[in-house]
């Protein structure tokens, strides 16, 4: 059992309640059920895949996305589904799979400029409006471009809500990423410090009673 790898949904995890995070994560000894959302968000997330890398017509049922989905094939660069990215302890990059892969992401979507030293790193989501935009993913895969692609000196970040058709925008530039580390940096040590000590305390929420599935939880609401 190890901490590392990590990812941006590892860090919001423990974040959100270090227990759930041990249970889910590293014990392994609970699993988080597949809701109808996950369900439809995959799927769409498929049918996006298929039509920006091979042209795939998007069925009737996703005809909503095309709009969106056409700006951004019209964009300049390379397009590149599904980019998987590895770091080592480094900051090194590495393969996704590799040995000494220390952090991992995946981004549905990276748009390379290279004549303007640019990348646009989308990701889908299908939530119905964007109360809820956490930047925090664009930010960590902005990081890692700038590692694999040392030529790219701004990203444009944006979390595309394909069902209401709205794009939260970032933009991230390749001088200010050392500062940026430096936060991502101290989540994990807090993470990694909780994980050496053996400590995974609860975050009592309004989510405990009803929304989490550790029932041995001493706040949660089933037992």
């Amino acid at each position: 059992m190890n901490i590392a790898p990590w990812s941006f949904s590892k860090i919001k995890s423990f974040e959100q309640c270090p227990k759930k995070f041990y249970h889910l994560k590293m014990a392994k000894d609970y699993k988080e059920p597949e809701t109808e959302a996950m369900l439809y968000g995959t799927a769409v997330h498929l049918a996006a895949e298929e039509y920006v890398r091979d042209g795939t017509a998007l069925p009737a049922k996703y005809s909503y996305c095309k709009d969106v989905l056409d700006a951004l094939l019209a964009k300049k660069g390379e397009k590149i589904c599904e980019l998987e990215m590895g770091l080592t302890e480094n900051l090194e990059p590495c393969g996704f799979r590799d040995d000494n892969v220390w952090w991992r992401g995946i981004a549905d979507l990276v748009i390379l400029d290279r004549e303007a030293k640019l990348a646009w790193v989308i990701d889908y989501k299908t939530s119905k409006n964007t109360r809820y935009a956490d930047k925090g993913q664009l930010e960590l895969m902005a990081l890692a471009v700038f590692k694999h692609y040392p030529d790219i000196k701004t990203v444009h970040g944006g979390l595309l809500f394909v069902v209401c058709n709205e794009l939260v925008k970032a933009q991230y530039y390749y001088e200010v990423a050392p500062s940026l580390w430096a936060k991502w940096l101290a989540d994990y040590s807090r993470m990694e410090q909780a994980y050496k000590k053996d400590v995974w305390n609860a975050n009592q929420s309004g989510l405990c009673k009803r929304h989490c599935i550790v029932t041995e939880c001493v706040y949660n609401g089933r037992n």
